[in-house]
């Protein structure tokens, strides 16, 4: 099954001077940053600045040609893709659109990780149909289960992109553009599912978006499991519990900013003051 949640105190993902090239275009640029369990990064910035080959480094889906990239303490930098299964099971990813198989049902598409993730203990049937209906409660579509991807709205097949990255209860999940096309109350309750996520199980999560308000979400709010619901638990991000979200700006695949809510709010910087929403 998973290898539960990781310690709050463990270092999930770590970039190290981090540089990506492709046909000498550099893509990311000498990038550094590191997360630990439970916490979030909002990742923000222009079309082409970086942000889905940063997340595809992350996991090891893209090498870098400099730099050292660690997933869970191990460094992946030069590490073979035989080597990556392992760790790649403990990474869930909600790709842009929900990124299902169309040929696929709802009950196959979320099912998907558990049976070709060869280095997981192996699951009886019974306990992978078990596993793929309960991440589908998680995202109260348990009823779509011989449903395909086609016979769904937009803002459910996002859900059920997010029940195929989490079933695995993953330590990192990461999140390219989740609610990219989704009308404003869709969006919402895509963001609440992914606070959910990090909430209940500890995960850390990775979030690259176009939206600031959902930013702003994951650094205001908390998941609370006794009224499931979530709830405030501080202003411009900068509560206790909030601080364990920090926004990231790409530009040019430089990581020129990285700090809270307040902070980036603050920056005077024309590039940055771009992703803020005005008040």
């Amino acid at each position: 099954m998973s290898n539960g949640p990781e310690q709050s105190d463990t270092v999930v993902v770590q970039f190290d001077q981090v540089t990506v090239r492709f046909d000498g275009d550099t893509a990311l640029d000498r990038v550094s940053f590191a997360m630990r369990a439970g916490e979030t990064r909002v990742l923000l910035g222009a079309a082409g600045s970086g942000k889905t080959v940063l997340l595809k480094t992350a996991m090891g889906l893209q090498a870098a040609d400099s730099g050292r990239v660690l997933l869970f303490g191990r460094d992946i930098t030069r590490m073979a893709e035989r080597e990556l299964f392992e760790l790649r099971s403990r990474v869930g990813i909600l790709f842009q659109e929900g990124g299902l198989f169309d040929s696929l049902t709802v009950e196959e598409n979320v099912a998907y990780p558990l049976r070709n993730q060869k280095t997981r203990q192996a699951q009886s049937e019974s306990e992978t149909e078990e596993s793929v209906r309960e991440a589908l409660r998680f995202v109260e579509l348990e009823h779509t289960l011989q449903q395909f991807p086609s016979e769904l709205s937009g803002g459910m097949r996002r859900r059920v992109g997010i029940a195929r990255a989490v079933v695995t209860e993953p330590g990192l999940v990461l999140y390219d553009s989740p609610t990219a096309g989704l009308d404003p109350i869709t969006a919402n309750t895509i963001m609440a599912l992914i606070v959910k996520e990090r909430d209940t199980r500890n995960a850390a999560a990775l979030m690259a978006t176009h939206r600031y308000q959902d930013g702003q979400l994951m650094a205001n709010f908390r998941y609370n499991p006794h009224s499931g619901e979530l709830q405030r638990v501080s202003v411009n991000g900068d509560g206790r519990e909030g601080s364990t979200t920090r926004f990231m700006v790409m530009r040019e695949g430089k990581l020129v900013f990285e700090g809270t809510q307040p902070e980036l709010e603050a920056s005077g910087d024309p590039y940055l003051s771009k992703f803020v929403l005005k008040r």
